[in-house]
């Protein structure tokens, strides 16, 4: 597929658009060093609307990643440490009676805000979980009867251990199945460790992002605009056969006791338009696709007990799967 074939978005105007998405990426990576793919899928994962769980281990910049991106759009930053004591009204907020006033007030919790970084989620009790995971769904909240929509934009990180699983509470599938990507983070290299010493060794402070020049390069208005291009971007029928291919494979695979839902298709459709606007194009390839098929899906399977005892994982099992479908040209 050239850009010859006529794509919905003109070349020149998907090229202005991929300037201005990549600006947020430029503006990240002055502060988030050796992690360029982690920070391409969170701004995919924000270009597309939806909300990213981060499989992680401490210490490897979420927190401050989350914090610059927040930064990038001008928007507010809010972190909740997930823990078995946290309460549903810890985190959506609650009514207390004001006496001075005589009647009921409504105190917003931390989720109201437009980058939440829910931090080791699968730490709170199933109920609290539910209650962060409705707010994302439906971009409100509840309370009392009365409904209180959420700031725009609105994009939780939700972070788990992979490592720690004592005294957890792991996130039914239904529940995964509403995170749009799983990004799976790891140790930088030496060279990039370095770098981040010698960025902390002169003085920058994660929350202290404008000492290292980070400012906002848009707004939410121009955001906004981003997104409606990216559902602008065309998606020609042998590339849509080719998302259905993957997913139905997924629900057919020897070694899945669930397979992908028509969810996933979507999620995987949607972020691979996503992809392509930031390549500067107006229209998905399959290489698009195949590109973003693993944080898409590994998050969304069930694997058989005899998966594990032949040393296979999720994104094991999914490249095994890419292998087999032919690529459409």
């Amino acid at each position: 597929m050239t850009a010859e074939t006529a794509p919905w978005l003109s070349d020149t105007e998907a090229r202005a658009v991929a300037e201005q998405a990549r600006s947020i990426i430029c503006a990240v990576e002055q502060v988030i060093l050796g992690k360029s793919d982690t920070v391409r899928l969170m701004v995919i994962g924000l270009l597309s609307g939806g909300h990213l769980l981060i499989e992680d281990i401490p210490g490897v910049g979420k927190t401050t990643l989350a914090r610059a991106i927040a930064k990038a759009i001008g928007g507010q930053f809010r972190r909740i440490q997930f823990t078995p004591d946290l309460l549903p009204a810890d985190v959506t907020g609650s009514v207390i009676y004001n006496q001075a006033r005589g009647a009921f007030e409504f105190h917003p919790g931390p989720i109201f805000a437009n980058i939440v970084l829910a931090d080791e989620i699968n730490r709170a009790t199933p109920k609290t979980q539910s209650a962060l995971l409705e707010a994302m769904e439906e971009r409100r909240v509840t309370i009392d009867g009365v409904s209180h929509p959420l700031p725009h934009p609105f994009m939780v990180f939700a972070t788990q251990n992979p490592i720690e699983y004592e005294g957890t509470y792991p996130l039914p599938e239904a529940q995964l199945d509403r995170f749009l990507l799983k990004v799976v983070m790891d140790y930088p290299s030496e060279d990039e460790e370095r770098a981040i010493l010698q960025l902390h060794d002169a003085g920058f402070r994660s929350h202290q992002l404008e000492q290292v020049g980070l400012t906002p390069v848009m707004n939410a208005e121009e955001l906004e605009h981003i997104r409606a291009v990216v559902r602008e971007v065309e998606v020609r029928d042998e590339v849509r056969d080719y998302i259905l291919q993957i997913v139905r494979r997924t629900r057919q695979n020897e070694f899945l006791l669930v397979g992908a839902s028509p969810r996933a298709g979507i999620a995987l459709l949607l972020v691979s338009k996503a992809l392509a606007v930031l390549r500067g194009r107006g229209f998905v390839t399959p290489d698009d696709v195949k590109q973003m098929a693993l944080p898409v899906l590994r998050h969304r399977l069930i694997l058989k007990p005899e998966a594990e005892v032949e040393g296979l994982n999720a994104d094991r099992i999914l490249k095994s799967i890419l292998e087999a479908i032919p690529v459409p040209r």
